[in-house]
Formats: C-alpha cells, structure tokens, sequence
C-alpha cells in the first residue's frame, strides 16, 4: 500500500508535468527531440538504478538484516554505494563527450531533421549528469525498502516533477520552443539533485556503520556483483527493447516519437503501480524468507498467488480502459490549447490500444522475475529478456516497415504495431518465466475462475462507458474529420470539454467495475469497504 501511494503522488503530478509539457509544446520537433533525448542517458539510470539494485543489492541486504548482521549489511551498502558513484562518474563523463555519436545510433535521422538531430545532442548532454544522481536515489531506495521503509523512496520523484513544472510555468513565454526545451533539460538535473538530497538523511540514520568504500573482496560484496552481470544484461536488452521502439518511432517522425511518449507515461502507471508497487513490496519478503527448501518454495507460492490476484484486480480494468476508452483517457490529460488537437488524441489512443495487449503480461512478469531474484537466481530472467528482444525488434520493423503498405494505412499507424507486438513478446516472456519458476517451487497463477471474473466486470463496465460515450457523440458531434473511424465514437468535440468527457465516462466504468467485483467477493478491497460502509466482515 505504502509503494503504491507513494508511486501513485509521484505519477499524479507526474501527470500535470507530461500534460503541461504537452500543452506548451505539444508534438513539435523540441517536443521530439526533448523525449528521444532523455531516453539515452535514462539507459544508465535503468541499468544501474532500481531493477539492478532491486535484483542484487536488495536480496542480499535484506537477507543479511532478516540474519541480524547489521554491520556487514552496513558495509555491504557502503561497497555498493563506492562502486556505484564510481563506475556513473566515468559513465556520465564517456556520455557527455560521446554524445554525437550516441545520438546517431539511436535515432533514425530519416524521420528527424538536422537542426532536430542538434537539439537531441545537446539535450543529451545536459540530462547525463542527472543520471548519476538518480542510480544514488535508487540506491537509497534499495535501503530503505530493504528496512520497510516504502514510502520516502517511491514519493520522492514528486520533487523531481514539481522542479520541472516549476520551469515549464517560469520560462513558458519569452522563449522558442527549442530554448524552452533546453531550460526544461536543466531543471531535470536540479529535480534528481533534489530527489537524492531528500532521501540521504532517513538512510543515513538507518546505516549505523556507513563508510563508502570500494571493498570487491569482502564475500557478501561479491554475492552481489556475482549477481550484478546477469542483472546488467538482462536489464540492457529490456532497455534495449525500449530503444529499438523508439528507434522506429523517431524513423517515422518527430511527431510519433513525441506521441509515443506520451503514451508510455499513460501506459507505465499501471504497471509501476500496481506491478512495480507489488514486486517491489514482496521482494524483500520473499528473500527473506527461512527454512527447508519446502516451506521457502510455500511461501513463495503464496506471495506469488497474492501478488497476482492483487496485480490483476487492478490492471485488467486498465486494459479495458486503454483498449476501448483510450481517447477519453488521453483527451482528458493532453488534449486542450492548440499544441494538442483531437487528432493527436486519436493516434495516441491507437498506441494505447497496442500498450494495452502486453500489460498484464508485463506487471505478471515483475512479479515472477522478483521471485528468481530472491531466489539469487538472476541468469533465468537474463535468458527470456533476450528471447524478447529479438522478437520486439523483428515484429516491430515489420509492424513499421510493411504492415501500413501491405493494409494500405498511413505509416504512422506503424506505431501501433510497435506497441502491440512489444506486447505480444511481452506475454511469451511472462510464459517462459511462470513455467520454468513452476518446476523450482511449483505451479502458481490466479485462482481458478477469478481472471473470467474480473475480465466480465470490466467488459460491462466498459460497454457502460462506450454506451455514455456513444451518446455524448450523438449529442456534441466529433471533430471535424474523425468522424468514420470507430463508428464515430471518439472523443466529443471541444464544446464538451475534456475533463466533463472523463467523468461522465471513465466514473460510471469504474463504479460499475468495483461494484461488481465487491458484490462477487473478488475485491482485495472487500474489507476497507466493508468498514467504510460499515457492513460486517466476512466470516463474522
């Protein structure tokens, strides 16, 4: 609960920030070059951040505070933390310098121009250092949660985003799109700066005997890093899935790379709030546990057949709702001034629709790759993250490439494709990692019947906000142009705005949905609402 409140403040004004960024700049070449900028150096950060520590710092220090050796916990976070600023120091310097020919290797110029191409260098070389400051705030993350102290960590990007709309609101007149977007690149290091800054005391008083150090000999130390390279790999090649995506998009153009990122800040709350929230809540749980190899493989059992049913009550209705209300979602966050216009909302809805096939899939996958990592077993995860690279960058250059001519559609619904068959590798991974964590501890999954369940009440909840939708069609209209696709139900026109839009849909969709899963008893929310009701608990 504490990860998912503090994920969930983080990704609100996180929220604002993206809506705002998207207000002022909308789908321009400085809004293209802004976000395919900052998913380079935001590699590192990935890497050497939250999943690397999450996967091998955190079992082994939390196992050694479940064992009561404080100390060694306290020099083992010590080490990590020398090695850690060490090796992002040199990284961040190497990034700086090479910029140029980094760029190059991940976009294609074909979509962008050479004064865009300009502008992503230079961006990149002002977001670099913020890279090294965020591994640091992962690092006090892996801390904290490894003490049960969730909340600090997961709330903190909130000042990392109120620093960045802080400069979108000082510098958003006087200034062209392309120096705006550079004041904006600055404000992200002053916002990781802060980020770290905020979390350092609470560690510090949580670490009794704290010396950085570069000791690689001590042997928790190298129960870490023995661990550390598979982690890299297997993180560098998802990281590397997200690349070739973007790859694709910017080869179409500065617009669809914009857009689909904009998609991705929609389609990531799910999964980091419910997904990341879970994982990263059992996680220390389950390294921690003790006793015979028998009763280890029960108790991950049971956290895993919790997780999942806790995972899926709330992302299979997000399907549901990035699949068929997606215009109504983006609408109501993007769509307003003249930067973001309904048919940027449309296309946006399309990559939702594509996002929405591997979801489930992705959140589930956490989960399990959690489970091996407790089990220090980081080399199973590391295969299947492979096997899914190799299937996103083939399916992908074909959903880009020859799927729009062979159908006859624009190219930029080659986008959707890229979503949709990422998600498709995503669902082969999440059966790879569940059959082969199934022969070391046995079989796991959502109770019988329970994914029928929740998948009928968030279809009627659906078919209610289509139906309200449909109507509010009928009765605004829609934009001029968009009125064939869909049967016309898109999002109404601007007389009805889009905030009224929302509420009028996405409220009755999910009331229905939770209603019907509470009068079902398939609600992991039964007992809060029981007592906010005041009903009697179940089995009193």
């Amino acid at each position: 609960m504490l990860v998912a409140v503090g994920i969930l403040s983080s990704r609100l004004v996180g929220f604002v920030r993206t809506s705002l960024f998207a207000n002022i700049l909308g789908v321009s070449p400085a809004a293209g070059a802004f976000n395919a900028a900052f998913r380079i150096p935001n590699l590192l950060q990935n890497l050497f951040g939250e999943g690397v520590l999450s996967a091998s710092f955190i079992p082994t220090y939390a196992g050694l505070l479940a064992r009561g050796d404080e100390e060694e916990a306290d020099r083992v976070a010590g080490a990590v933390f020398g090695l850690l600023a060490l090796s992002m120091s040199v990284l961040v310097l190497l990034g700086m310098v090479f910029a140029p020919q980094i760029v190059h290797l991940v976009i294609s110029e074909k979509g962008f121009r050479p004064e865009s191409v300009a502008l992503t260098i230079r961006l990149v070389r002002i977001f670099f250092p913020s890279t090294g400051l965020l591994v640091g705030s992962a690092w006090c993350l892996g801390v904290l949660n490894s003490h049960r102290r969730f909340l600090l960590s997961y709330a903190s990007p909130v000042l990392w985003n109120l620093v960045q709309i802080g400069a979108l609101v000082a510098f958003r007149h006087g200034y062209d799109e392309a120096h705006l977007a550079i004041l904006v690149g600055y404000s992200v290091v002053v916002g990781s700066a802060v980020q770290f800054a905020v979390q350092l005391p609470r560690v510090m008083r949580l670490l009794g005997h704290f010396w950085p150090s570069l000791d690689v000999m001590r042997a928790s130390v190298q129960q870490v890093l023995r661990g550390l390279a598979p982690v890299l790999l297997s993180r560098g090649v998802v990281q590397l899935s997200a690349y070739v995506d973007a790859y694709y998009a910017s080869s179409i153009s500065e617009s669809i790379s914009a857009t689909m990122a904009y998609a991705q800040v929609i389609y990531l709350l799910p999964v980091s709030l419910f997904g990341m929230a879970v994982s990263a809540a059992e996680l220390p749980e389950m390294s921690g546990a003790q006793g015979t190899l028998e009763e280890i493989a029960a108790t991950l059992r049971a956290r895993i057949n919790r997780g999942l049913t806790r995972i899926a009550f709330f992302v299979i209705p997000s399907v549901a709702a990035l699949l068929l209300l997606g215009d109504v979602v983006g609408g109501v966050l993007y769509q307003r001034g003249t930067h973001f216009l309904p048919q940027h909302t449309r296309l946006l809805w399309y990559v939702l629709a594509g996002s929405a096939v591997g979801l489930l899939a992705a959140t589930f996958g956490r989960l399990y790759s959690s489970a091996f990592y407790a089990l220090k077993d980081t080399r199973t995860p590391l295969y299947f993250a492979v096997l899914r690279v190799v299937l996103t960058a083939v399916t992908a250059y074909v959903s880009v490439n020859q799927v729009p001519r062979w159908l006859g559609l624009p190219q930029d619904l080659g986008a959707v494709g890229i979503t949709a068959t990422t998600g498709l590798a995503a669902w082969v991974e999440f059966a790879l990692l569940r059959r082969a964590l199934g022969r070391r501890i046995g079989p796991t999954g959502l109770p019988r019947g329970r994914g029928v369940v929740l998948w009928s009440c968030a279809l009627v909840g659906a078919a209610v906000g289509l139906g309200i939708k449909g109507a509010l069609v009928r009765r605004f209209g829609v934009a001029p142009g968009l009125e064939a696709v869909f049967g016309g139900l898109l999002l109404p026109a601007p007389r009805l705005s889009t905030l009224w839009t929302a509420g009028a849909v996405l409220l009755p969709f999910g009331g229905i949905y939770l209603t019907l899963t509470f009068l079902l008893g398939v609600s992991p929310l039964d007992g809060p609402i029981r007592r906010v009701l005041r009903l009697p608990q179940k089995g009193s």
